[in-house]
């Protein structure tokens, strides 16, 4: 495979314990294949860097953006500030506002200086049994980044998690295997017509990828992201747990539904609409945990 020097990251977040044993650092990579109605990270969808605007953040009278701005896209207005169709994410506006109301989300990195940032905080993970979690987008998009990127952190002695939802080439993931520790991989809906509506793309590729990781046999955490009245219908969780067990996966982790990506919405160029969606309380999760351990599988958050 080709080399890529450089990859797009949205986000470095350190001291997380949600995304892998112990303490990680998660790298968000921007870019996807499939653009869910529920996607956690709206601005991890588009491959390429993007502006955010923060209007909360914007001072009254304040017009620097828009002295400096040279297509332009930008109004005097706080509300509806941006106007999407003229932006160019040149960045110049970002230069000039003092209260960090406008952000490139997404900048390149090369190998070299992403160990550099992850490594920083070696000992934390050693302390721990953590490490670092690709995430994004679809990190495996990435594929011939990683291959330059992950023999590095190998060589520093980091624990590595892949964060994946299947849908690129089999050929992208493979050479990565032996270089992660442990593949999180995200199963969310089973019927193929259902996941397009609901995702835009169909799971042919996706049920392909997990049946030959499984046959690949490195470390493995199915994961189904909860979207209440969504995927939590009898018919998918009966379907999902009747292709586990084809595969010989017992076990299952349920990603509870966060409704905070709504939030980031109103900052993106993105025709995405806000769910409406409660959370649901513990009880929820333990009523759908049963459901799966009626058909087999042992399903926990």
């Amino acid at each position: 495979m080709a080399r890529s020097d450089t990859a797009v990251v949205f986000d470095v977040q350190r001291f997380s314990i949600h995304d892998g044993p112990g303490i990680r650092t998660v790298i968000f990579f921007k870019g996807c294949a499939m653009d869910c109605v529920w996607c956690q990270n709206p601005e991890a969808v588009d491959a390429a860097p993007e502006l955010a605007y923060y209007p909360e953040r914007c001072l009254a009278g304040c017009v620097a953006c828009v002295a400096a701005c040279p297509e332009t896209a930008l109004r005097a207005a706080i509300t509806d500030r941006v106007d999407w169709t003229r932006c160019t994410v040149c960045g110049d506006c970002v230069a000039v506002c003092p209260a960090d109301a406008l952000r490139v989300v997404g900048r390149e990195w090369t190998a070299d200086d992403l160990l550099v940032e992850v490594a920083r905080d070696h000992r934390f993970y050693e302390a721990s049994g953590g490490g670092i979690t690709l995430s994004g987008g679809e990190p495996v998009l990435h594929s011939a980044f990683l291959q330059e990127f992950l023999p590095l952190a190998r060589l520093r002695g980091l624990h590595v998690a892949l964060e994946t939802a299947g849908l690129y080439p089999f050929a992208l993931l493979a050479p990565l295997l032996p270089l992660v520790d442990l593949v999180l991989f995200d199963l969310k809906v089973m019927d193929a017509s259902t996941h397009q509506r609901l995702t835009a793309q169909d799971n042919d590729q996706i049920l392909s990828n997990l049946r030959r990781l499984c046959a690949a046999g490195p470390p493995l955490d199915v994961r189904m992201p909860v979207v209440p009245d969504t995927n939590t219908d009898d018919a998918n969780v009966a379907a999902t747990a009747r292709f586990l067990a084809e595969l010989g996966v017992r076990r299952l982790t349920l990603l509870p539904y966060n409704h905070l990506w709504e939030a980031k919405l109103p900052r993106l160029r993105t025709a995405r609409r806000p769910l409406g969606l409660t959370p649901p309380e513990p009880a929820f999760y333990a009523e759908l945990s049963a459901r799966f351990a009626a058909h087999g599988v042992a399903a926990h958050c």
